[in-house]
């Protein structure tokens, strides 16, 4: 007698569960390889006296 078919399914779930998970994974890594910082100099912004968005702190 042949295996049923439910439970070939239930590999083939399986296989495609874990296959979404390393696929996950490596573009994880692979977001994390290609970052361009993220620190908290980057994403500073300031806005100088004619109210215009600019990248660098007021001169005082």
């Amino acid at each position: 007698m042949a295996k049923s078919q439910a439970t070939f399914m239930k590999k083939q779930l399986e296989k495609n569960k874990q296959k979404k998970k390393e696929d996950k994974e490596q573009r994880k890594l692979e977001r994390k390889q290609n970052s361009t910082g993220g620190d908290m100099e980057n994403m500073i912004a300031y806005v100088n006296e004619f109210g215009e968005i600019v990248s660098t702190p007021p001169s005082k």
